[in-house]
């Protein structure tokens, strides 16, 4: 990884000066999905800033809690599915061990 350096991100007309390993682009464009989110609030009305960045906040994190639920059953099936063809292998060549 790389060695972290200071980089600032101007966030809804805030300057955040961070040390980061992550490349500026990379977190420049984590900053710009922020305002875009807030700014999808603030244009439906959520007039109070505040308000709008802990609602978008609030909205990300359920992103990707879901996604980690989501991958977690596609790790899940995957496991199951592996263990069904492993055991039908081991029936259609008995005597010789196919199993993980």
């Amino acid at each position: 990884m790389s060695e972290a350096r200071r980089v600032e991100l101007q966030v809804l007309g805030q300057t955040l000066a961070l040390r980061s390993a992550e490349s500026p682009d990379y977190l420049r464009s984590l900053a710009a999905y922020l305002e875009e989110r807030v700014g999808e609030l603030t244009r439906s009305g959520v007039k109070d800033p505040g308000a709008a960045l802990t609602l978008a906040a609030l909205d990300i994190i359920d992103e990707l809690f879901r996604a980690r639920a989501e991958q977690g059953r596609a790790e899940g099936d995957l496991g199951a599915r592996l263990g069904v063809l492993a055991t039908l292998l081991d029936r259609a060549t008995p005597g010789e061990p196919h199993s993980a």
